[in-house]
């Protein structure tokens, strides 16, 4: 199966876990067994399902095939080239290519000039009247074509200008824009480009990013330090006529591999391999050139040799639009095809998988365990209005005061319930306090301020050093708070467990380590891009070190969001369960009480209130038995081959 193919079967697949937990959400509120807290999970759970997505980024140098390749993965089925692909330059920004639905299909462009400011990218999306929209005719390939290609649109300014928006400007043209006789350069007349265009893939929720070259990634610290990080896959394109030349070396080493040590989802093309096919030389002889660079590359990159793909994009592309079955083989196009569908959809797949699972077990767990209670207290009061059948007045008075009791002494044990929601609140608001969104933006508000002042290199370190300092000071204390808080609920869930024999499971730990691991890549990034931008001149050294720091500062934002948004979902799972089974308990009580006391006035109820109870038994025993098939299949969902998805969708 294609890549293309995995990734519909990918979408089938979740559509059908979609199916189930809709299911699994009509039938809590049919039954009445859901709460508030369940129906804002499940919409979450939903809703992430709907709007995940699959990021593959394509970097590379100029003119080493880019678009083709994507062209020829992607698009070879649509019968024409979707991106511009001729000679020479024709990405000269950030490209997405996606597609969002309520939206008509059309190329946002964003002028080069914000970059004048330090707002980032992601900043500027919130406001659409900065964009340049064109609209997409996706019924001419004409058109399309010539609406697409003004992604490469390129402009003269003067140098001061040049530098002003980050590019580094070079007489010799090597480490940056070499001027023309006129001593203006040739700089992009676009920062970012969003194309929104309805193909297939794109509605399922493929997004492909196309880079630009070396200075333009240099120059748009998003793309390091967020962008490409978090792509699920990146394809690093040479040209196998060039090798592995210097400025590849430094888009590999500064933009793609950086200081990760992991080869997952790192792919390199040795593209442009047709450029062998010269007719002299034997079909051993262009094999055991191939091996050659494949091996040379390998030792350069060092990446693993199985992670390089020998391809020619064009003849691959030519050959799906012509059908041409010998030719697409030549092009070596599907090996690189298989490659990615082995690593990329699977483990795409798992992680969707683990993170629906863990929610949607716990929601089941939680409803297993009412419904675990209700039966319990239903069949101690059937057993306990049977044992009443003949018995006279003192024995069903004794009853009503042994039920009574129970009832006084959980109400004293509600005490401390009520004293454990005090301190629970307490920590909370704690926790809030360190994790606050006012708290950053005012250390963030403090960084910007002392690095517009800072003079020199030093002074800027230090801000940035002082700024991530006290980040993981602030997470430090929340994590003491969160392990407060567990410690307590713990106690408070085996104490309820124990003296009221309810069904509570150890509350759900919680940890901030994936979080802490995000600001340190993120500090990591700054730090492995600040030795670059100190040879740059100092206005515009300053200028993208500021631009790099708003970068950052938006990351640790959407980083803190996450934690905000996790840590009161965890905050709510962890009270629910015991604020749930208390309320259900006291209703139980409540019952029993009613039941004995009506029995205690008219003898002849306890007949109607024993056949009510069998009933409710029965009932209960349906609800668990319909839960535990939904869990199941689920579950059997979850874990099917991603391949098997439309017929589970059809099946769920």
């Amino acid at each position: 199966m294609g890549l293309v193919q995995q990734f519909s079967a990918y979408s089938s697949w979740r559509s059908a876990v979609s199916g189930h937990l809709l299911s699994l959400h009509n039938w809590l509120v049919e039954n009445e067994l859901g709460d508030a807290q369940s129906e804002l999970r499940l919409q979450q759970l939903l809703e992430r399902l709907r709007e995940d997505k699959l990021i593959i980024a394509f970097v590379a140098e100029f003119s080493r095939g880019k678009s083709e390749l994507i062209n020829a993965i992607f698009f070879g089925d649509y019968g024409n080239r979707i991106l511009p692909s001729t000679a020479g330059r024709t990405t000269m920004c950030p490209t997405e290519l996606l597609f969002e639905a309520g939206k008509p299909p059309a190329i946002e462009l964003l002028p080069i000039e914000t970059r004048s400011t330090n707002a980032s990218v992601a900043e500027f999306k919130r406001f659409p009247e900065e964009w340049r929209v064109v609209e997409l005719d996706t019924a001419s390939a004409e058109a399309m074509h010539a609406a697409l290609s003004r992604v490469g649109e390129q402009k003269l300014v003067s140098q001061e200008l040049a530098a002003k928006l980050g590019f580094a400007i070079d007489a010799e043209g090597k480490a940056g824009l070499k001027p023309d006789a006129g001593g203006l350069v040739e700089i992009p007349c676009w920062r970012h480009a969003v194309i929104n265009f309805p193909h297939p893939l794109l509605e399922q929720g493929l997004v492909i990013l196309d880079t630009p070259g070396l200075n333009a990634i240099g120059a748009e610290p998003e793309l390091t330090l967020s962008q490409l990080p978090n792509a699920h896959a990146i394809l690093f394109i040479l040209a196998a006529d060039t090798g592995v030349t210097q400025s590849d070396l430094a888009v590999w080493r500064d933009h793609v591999n950086g200081a990760r040590t992991r080869q997952k989802g790192r792919i390199a093309v040795l593209n442009k391999i047709d450029g062998l096919w010269d007719g002299i030389r034997s079909e051993a002889e262009i094999e055991a050139e191939i091996s050659r660079q494949v091996k040379s590359t390998a030792d350069t990159l060092e990446l693993d040799a199985g992670h390089i793909f020998p391809v020619s994009a064009q003849k691959g592309l030519f050959a799906k639009i012509s059908r041409d079955a010998d030719l697409l083989v030549k092009s070596r196009l599907l090996a690189l095809e298989q490659a990615l569908t082995a690593e990329l959809i699977p483990a795409k797949q798992d992680i969707v998988c683990d993170n629906t699972e863990s929610e949607a077990a716990d929601l089941i767990a939680r409803t297993r365990a009412l419904l675990e209670t209700r039966r319990s207290g239903v069949a101690e009061q059937l057993g306990e209005l049977s044992d009443l059948r003949g018995k006279n007045q003192s024995v069903i008075e004794y009853m009503m005061r042994k039920v009574k009791s129970e009832k006084d002494e959980f109400e004293k044990g509600l005490q401390r319930y009520y004293a454990v929601r005090s301190v629970f609140s307490q920590l909370t608001n704690n926790l809030y306090s360190h994790l606050g969104m006012d708290a950053l933006r005012e250390e963030t508000r403090g960084t910007r301020e002392a690095m517009l002042e800072a003079r020199f290199t030093k002074s800027l370190r230090d801000a940035m050093k002082s700024f991530f300092r006290h980040v993981r000071a602030n997470l430090g204390k929340s994590a003491g708070e969160i392990s407060e808080i567990t410690k307590m609920m713990e106690a408070m869930y085996e104490r309820f467990s124990t003296e009221h024999g309810m069904k509570l499971a150890p509350p759900a730990p919680f940890s901030l380590l994936r979080y802490e691991k995000e600001i340190d890549r993120l500090e990591q990034g700054f730090n492995a891009h600040f030795n670059t931008l100190l040879n740059m001149v100092t206005h515009a050294k300053l200028g993208l070190t500021q631009r790099f720091f708003e970068t950052v500062a938006i990351q640790v934002r959407r980083t803190f969001e996450l934690i905000n948004r996790d840590v009161d979902h965890w905050l709510r799972a962890v009270m629910a369960p015991l604020e749930t089974q208390v309320r259900e308990y006291q209703l139980q009580l409540k019952r029993r009480l009613e039941s004995v006391k009506r029995i205690h006035q008219a003898t002849d109820t306890l007949e109607d209130r024993v056949r009510e109870l069998a009933q409710m038994q029965a009932t209960l025993e349906t609800q668990l038995a319909e839960l535990n098939r939904i869990a199941a299949a689920l579950r059997s969902t979850l874990h099917a081959e991603a391949q098997e998805g439309t017929a589970l969708f059809q099946a769920a």
